[in-house]
């Protein structure tokens, strides 16, 4: 039979490794740090309006996540919204000419870039821009523009009856 001092030892480094495994199960559920992240190449993409984009959103092709934005920044010349994405190493093969569009997951989701791959033989490689883009659709900005165009006047009726008399 084992002594009650190897048997606390053996109980307390379990323990101890339990609460290690629990640590590195929350730092990789959160994505707030850089290790066991897979290897990938960065590009760059600017953005009329990205609404709710945040740094960690997804970048997908046809649903599949294939990275992640790692940084939105305001390009001071133009005022655009420069996102920066990488790009899982595996996925080397996606056309330079492709364009990336701000979506949104369901009707009031989280944002994310989604790829559309085209046609050109060359391919996106680290420190690429991708040149087509397409901005968020901003619920509120599409309420607010449907509701201007129906209280608009119907002046174009009116004005042809008028200038007959």
């Amino acid at each position: 039979m084992l002594s009650r001092r190897i048997v606390e030892t053996l109980v307390g480094l379990l323990l101890l490794a339990a609460v290690a495994a629990l640590l590195v199960l929350a730092f990789r559920v959160s994505g707030l740090t850089n290790f066991m992240r897979s290897p990938g190449y960065m590009v760059k993409a600017s953005f009329e309006d990205i609404g709710q984009l945040k740094p960690r959103a997804a970048v997908r092709i046809d649903g599949v996540t294939i990275g992640e934005v790692t940084a939105i920044n305001l390009d001071p010349a133009t005022f655009k919204a420069v996102v920066s994405m990488r790009i899982d190493a595996n996925m080397d093969h996606i056309p330079d000419d492709s364009s990336a569009a701000i979506l949104t997951s369901g009707l009031l989701g989280d944002n994310y870039v989604a790829l559309t791959p085209m046609y050109s033989e060359t391919f996106l490689k680290n420190g690429s821009t991708i040149q087509y883009t397409h901005s968020a659709m901003i619920l509120e900005k599409l309420i607010g523009q449907f509701l201007f165009n129906i209280h608009k006047p119907a002046a174009s009726a009116a004005t042809p009856a008028a200038s007959k008399k």
